[in-house]
């Protein structure tokens, strides 16, 4: 099952540099955090190491194994084409986590 919630990465810095899509309500987390960054040249980073799209179901995988209560935070850039979030989505279907929309506060 997939889920979808829309949080504020202000408490959360980051290395990868992105243009965050907005919303007017935000959420925090408090479980183990595994970002998935995708920035608008479509480089996919995991926890700010850079993984080549056809590697990144195995490294999510691995990563996922470790805390099965883990959440990954997906963080797109907000000039990426519906199709390339989609595709990140089906990875994660497909292992089964539990995904999020990181946005920034408007």
């Amino acid at each position: 099952m997939l889920f979808f919630i829309i949080i504020s990465t202000l408490l959360n810095p980051n290395v990868v540099k992105l243009n965050l899509p907005s919303a007017k309500n935000t959420q925090s987390l408090h479980k183990k955090e595994i970002l998935l960054s995708v920035n608008k040249d479509l480089q996919y980073f995991v926890n700010n190491t850079q993984v080549p799209f056809d590697q990144l179901k195995t490294v999510l995988a691995t990563e996922t194994a470790k805390d099965k209560e883990a959440i990954v935070v997906l963080r797109c850039d907000n000039t990426l084409a519906i199709q390339q979030l989609v595709n990140v989505l089906e990875i994660g279907n497909s292992l089964n986590v539990k995904m999020i929309l990181a946005t920034k506060k408007e």
